[in-house]
């Protein structure tokens, strides 16, 4: 995947259109940053039960958990969207997304419900400023 490709959430998911430039398709990828890939520290398990295959989960609710030598994080949808498809590659060797987290890292194909909320998201250049001062909590 491209990065300039992509679109990225503040909780530092990208989400990228599984066939470039095709916003009808709806189907896309979605994984974590290389900046939450850091800040996790080494990937050493991830958690995304089979049982979300054919669900909506809505933008903001948790479709797994990430656990890194560090700590251990949920992982929230970007958009509203159905389960397609889990990247079961991961589950068994969850270290690929340290090394890949853009290509061979994605964790889920999803169908976008609403193409508003994907237009909405960040681009490259927007995200990049926002990692750069992240809001206050």
């Amino acid at each position: 995947m491209n990065s300039n490709h992509l679109r990225y959430s503040k909780n530092h998911e990208w989400i990228g259109l599984k066939i470039q430039n095709e916003i009808q398709n709806k189907k896309a990828y979605v994984g974590i940053t290389n900046f939450a890939k850091k800040e996790l520290g080494d990937i050493i398990y991830l958690d995304i039960e089979d049982t979300i295959i054919g669900k909506i989960i809505k933008k903001g609710e948790i479709f797994g958990t990430i656990e890194a030598v560090k700590t251990v994080s949920d992982l929230f949808m970007p958009v509203s969207g159905c389960i397609l498809e889990i990247n079961k590659k991961l589950l068994s060797k969850p270290e690929q997304i340290n090394k890949d987290s853009y290509n061979k890292g994605w964790m889920i194909i999803i169908e976008i419900l609403y193409i508003k909320e994907y237009k909405k998201l960040m681009s490259l250049e927007e995200y990049n400023k926002y990692i750069q001062n992240p809001p206050i909590k």
